[in-house]
């Protein structure tokens, strides 16, 4: 799922990065939270994993998070565990328009409380009126909210949200060259179709510079954040429930005992249980203290291992 910030809200995120990223993590997870529990819906307690982005294919400013939403969960009464329908979570227009009532109203809250800076372009917004105004046109505004199923399985899901966690604004596999005119990659341009979508782009040094900094995030800024059932307080305790309501296999692990009892000369086996499938972990090599793991020959040396 994804839930974007309108346009006129980035310059503002801009100058409140701190404050208006975090609202935009708790609303975003209170209508997941909320349109989800209610019975009209899906009526089950479910989970989520949120990550920020806040920029476009050309390193713009553009604020919204990326989340990945188990496909059901957890009945309010807990005796049950509720799927959602073949390719279909939540009403993404429901989802938006009460994602942009809390926004909106918790943006509110904030410059009432003092918490918005304002300068530049916008610094007029710093007045109680101006803001009211620039926000108004915005509460008939259709806010995007998008949904998708998983094209293949977990590994898919998985792989995708590795992409997602760590990325930055621009990867070094999109920079084509940087020369005299200044630095060129490439991008996608959404409005457009097909191939003629992926482009190239050039901006000077400094424009190349001021873009990427854009996306620097307040010093000790989570941008990656769990909720609901995947809330790290009861995070492993929701998901032993979950599996157990879906009737998934648990881990069976063999105690140690019986390995004792079966071959008293043998020796004790003392390697920790995997903590995703439960089986017993295989040493593949040991390092030395202060060691660094040796990457195999260049090829051509003849070395064989």
């Amino acid at each position: 799922m994804v839930f974007t910030l309108p346009a006129e809200i980035a310059p503002i995120a801009y100058q409140n990065k701190a404050v208006v990223y975090d609202l935009l993590f708790r609303t975003t997870a209170e209508t997941l939270l909320t349109i989800a529990a209610d019975p009209k819906h899906l009526g089950a307690r479910i989970g989520a994993t949120a990550v920020l982005h806040s920029w476009g294919s050309a390193m713009t400013h553009h604020p919204h998070v990326h989340i990945i939403v188990p496909g059901g969960g957890i009945s309010l009464d807990g005796t049950r565990w509720v799927r959602c329908k073949p390719g279909f979570f939540l009403p993404v227009r429901v989802l938006s328009r009460l994602f942009r009532r809390l926004f909106l109203a918790a943006l509110a809250n904030a410059h009432t409380a003092g918490r918005l800076a304002f300068f530049g372009e916008i610094e007029a917004l710093r007045r109680h009126e101006a803001f009211a105004a620039h926000l108004a046109p915005l509460k008939r505004k259709d806010w995007f909210v998008y949904a998708k199923p998983p094209f293949a399985g977990p590994e898919a899901v998985l792989a995708y949200l590795a992409r997602y966690t760590h990325r930055v604004a621009i990867s070094n596999s999109r920079l084509v060259a940087l020369d005299e005119r200044g630095v060129t990659f490439r991008y996608k341009d959404y409005r457009r179709n097909g191939q003629a979508r992926y482009r190239t782009m050039t901006l000077s040094a400094d424009e190349f510079i001021r873009r990427f900094l854009l996306h620097v995030l307040p010093k000790g800024f989570h941008r990656i954040r769990h909720y609901g059932l995947l809330a790290s307080a009861g995070c492993k305790a929701n998901i032993a429930r979950a599996k157990e309501l879906m009737a998934a296999p648990m881990p069976q692990v063999e105690p140690l005992a019986a390995h004792d009892t079966a071959d008293p000369d043998a020796t004790p086996d003392h390697r920790p249980p995997c903590p995703c499938c439960g089986g017993r972990m295989i040493i593949v090599e040991v390092f030395a203290c202060d060691g660094a793991p040796r990457g195999p020959p260049p090829s051509g040396t003849g070395i064989r291992i």
